[in-house]
């Protein structure tokens, strides 16, 4: 933080009844120091906030005063606090999915993040070619733990290579420093044929593997490309998939029969690629990749499973990509053999381009066009939160979902993605 910056960090909300507010802390305070500690950022905030009583330092129209927050274990003291500055990350990786962004979007869709305060608080991978000194001592200091961590490869030249940043250190030296004082991983590995598969590929797996338990899971998932793409790399196909398959699946049995637990998992999207059966759900463990698109449509089949469909009057429609509409659509077979009456559509990403099949990818006018021809004689939309920005009600394109109910003449539901909530929201 700059000394011309103003310390400590704004209180945005002071939630009604809570014990800050019980305290006299207010809206619009600047919050200086928490026991003692200075305060910077929301990591500074969690860190040093213990009870039974904590000391909250505040400034207030040009004044300071000390209140006293009283809390019980655990409890929250119910506080909402300004985000920091959001450290962007200055490598220039071939397969950035950000890069291969057309204009017009929001603007932060194009924030290519590396920061480590966001891989501790929200699971964001980080490279952390570009940390500071100070960065690492306050990882250690802290015990940011565990940190979410894109390797790609162990290869440094490799690693370099795909990083488009020639000065990256090796990772594998960084990891090693942090595991010796306990700090714990979760690893990714973005596969790019032709740069970090075959060969690569088993030799990152291997040194990864060198450093569990302190690396707790490695998580290979194929890169994404856009038809805006420019990078000159080529998509991950069904025989790069069965390739990748293979030595993960290798890998992963040899962990489970030493340690109980797969170490290493495919992305769900290497299963549909390779046209290759999924794992049980149980050898996804807790599922400590799920939000990597790891484990998500075992769980859902698994969900599924559970289900008992029953007769409805309204007649519903949903939709999604069409990577998982199989899945979808085997289960919303099941709701209508049960007399529940639901259309699931898939649909195509015509914006970035059809080789991006997710759902969480899809944009409001796509969806329009495409249910378009299916809505007539629909009673509800049933809209996946996964298509949505969080907590705004938005697709990528900013469409809000009120108005393709409107566009599509159709009552629009957002629901949970899981068969529950799927569920839920026909009853």
């Amino acid at each position: 933080m700059s000394s011309s910056a103003p310390k400590g960090i704004l209180v945005e909300s002071v939630r009604d009844g809570s014990p800050s507010a019980q305290a006299g802390v207010l809206r619009g305070d600047r919050l200086l120091r928490v026991n003692g500690q200075r305060v910077e950022d929301l990591i500074d905030y969690m860190f040093n906030l213990e009870g039974p009583v904590a000391e909250m330092e505040v400034e207030r129209g040009g004044k300071r005063d000390i209140l006293e927050v009283e809390l019980s274990h655990g409890e929250d003291a119910g506080l909402d606090l300004e985000h920091f500055k959001v450290r962007t990350c200055r490598n220039k990786c071939k397969f950035c999915f950000v890069s291969q962004l057309p204009k017009g979007l929001r603007r932060p869709l194009y924030i290519k993040d590396e920061d480590y305060r966001m891989s501790f608080l929200y699971g964001n991978f980080v490279t952390l070619a570009g940390l500071a000194d100070r960065d690492r001592k306050r990882i250690l200091r802290q015990h940011l733990s565990p940190l979410y961590v894109s390797v790609h490869s162990t290869d440094t030249k490799i690693r370099n290579e795909l990083l488009g940043n020639p000065k990256a250190p090796d990772v594998m030296n960084e990891l090693r420093n942090f595991a010796a004082h306990g700090i714990r991983f979760h690893a990714q590995i973005v596969l790019c044929p032709g740069y970090n598969d075959g060969q690569a590929l088993k030799r990152t797996i291997r040194d990864l593997y060198t450093l569990h338990p302190s690396v707790m899971s490695v998580a290979v998932v194929p890169l994404g490309l856009t038809d805006h793409s420019r990078t000159g790399l080529r998509p991950v196909l069904k025989a790069d998939a069965i390739k990748a398959l293979d030595i993960v699946d290798a890998f992963a049995r040899r962990s489970m029969r030493k340690h109980g637990e797969a170490f290493v998992y495919s992305a769900d999207e290497l299963y549909l690629k390779a046209r290759r059966a999924f794992p049980v759900l149980s050898h996804y463990g807790d599922l400590p990749q799920y939000e990597n698109g790891v484990g998500m449509v075992p769980l859902f089949r698994y969900e599924a499973k559970k289900i008992t469909p029953h007769g409805t009057k309204l007649k519903h429609l949903t939709f999604t990509g069409t990577s998982f509409y199989p899945s979808l659509k085997r289960f919303t077979g099941k709701l209508k053999r049960g007399g529940m009456k639901i259309e699931a559509v898939p649909v195509t990403n015509d914006f970035f381009g059809s080789s991006v099949t997710v759902a969480g990818l899809l944009t409001g006018r796509d969806v329009a066009r495409q249910l378009a021809p299916h809505s007539r004689g629909r009673d509800v939309l049933l809209v996946p939160d996964v298509v949505l920005r969080e907590g705004h009600g938005v697709f990528l394109d900013d469409m809000d979902v009120e108005v393709l109910g409107r566009e599509l003449g159709i009552r629009v539901k957002v629901i949970e993605s899981c068969p529950e909530g799927l569920l839920e929201a026909m009853e």
